[in-house]
């Protein structure tokens, strides 16, 4: 699979339309809303930026995992949330807007903390092979996740309808690919499949649930309310796998690598539905009992 010209190719060229199409729903007025709310982006992206990726390391050395799939884990780690996170914030009555600002920051900053982190993970790991990424690679991530964003921006400050007309079948392609790339990276090591679950999915669901905890509790914990926190759980608890996947198997060329991430987009969508339900439901019940309590 590694070899394959629809990874080589075909995925950044796919990764390029949908960056494209996460940048015709931003605009720079995501980027100043910052100064609006600041204490909760600041929030939101400590612990997204330092407190998951320690999180991480600490699940991938518990777990002992092999080397290349301690690596996948920590590049998972490192990825961005995505629209995914702001679809499932709506969903569960979040700051949607809060979620677009980070969404947009975190598109930024992915382009640098992805190469340094992964790049400590595959030296700490002494992961096998050229599989750094040096210079060039780190230039390819920055080309294939931040210039499309920046131009689709461009593109929806010229023509917002346009932007408009682009966003669903942008999402539907999204999606598409999500699940394609996900069984191929999963196929392609189909021999090892079963001993790669055993080992990556309980330490994938964990993680799910760790970032999902931290991204909630964390934001309660620093007086954040109810939907900034739900906003802040799912950014940080919902990463963008496709960003992950592509640089896995078309930066790194390597399924391996990849088979963390394949696992944990679909573990994602289970795990952050049933957290959603929980906090809501919680919150509810809390609030019902309050309102008896001061009648």
């Amino acid at each position: 699979m590694n070899d394959s010209a629809l990874i080589t190719t075909g995925l950044p060229i796919a990764l390029t339309i949908i960056m494209f199409g996460l940048g015709l729903s931003l605009t720079t007025d995501d980027f100043r809303r910052v100064s609006r709310t600041p204490k909760a982006v600041a929030v939101a992206l400590l612990l997204q930026v330092l407190v998951l990726p320690a999180a991480a390391f600490g699940l991938v050395k518990g777990f002992d995992l092999a080397p290349l799939l301690a690596v996948g884990v920590m590049l998972l780690a490192a990825s961005p949330g995505g629209t995914t996170a702001n679809l499932f914030s709506h969903l569960f009555r979040g700051d949607v807007a809060l979620n677009i600002t980070l969404t947009a920051i975190n598109s930024v900053l992915a382009a640098l903390t992805i190469p340094i982190i992964t790049n400590l993970a595959i030296d700490h790991f002494d992961a096998q092979g050229d599989l750094g990424l040096q210079l060039g690679k780190v230039v390819q991530v920055i080309a294939i996740v931040l210039i499309p964003v920046t131009v689709g921006m461009a593109v929806r400050r010229r023509s917002a309808d346009f932007a408009a007309r682009a966003d669903r079948p942008v999402r539907i392609f999204s999606i598409a690919v999500l699940v394609i790339v996900s069984a191929g990276a999963l196929l392609g090591e189909r021999e090892h499949l079963a001993d790669y679950m055993q080992q990556v999915g309980l330490v994938t669901g964990i993680f799910c649930l760790v970032s999902l905890t931290v991204g909630y509790g964390g934001a309660r914990l620093l007086r954040l309310d109810q939907r900034q926190a739900i906003a802040t759980s799912m950014e940080v608890g919902i990463h963008n796998t496709t960003v992950a996947l592509t640089i896995a198997l078309s930066v790194l060329d390597n399924t391996e690598v990849a088979i963390p991430i394949a696992v944990y987009s679909v573990l994602m969508y289970v795990l952050a539905t049933a957290f959603g339900y929980a906090i809501t439901q919680r919150h509810a019940d809390a609030e019902k009992s309050l309102n008896q309590t001061t009648e």
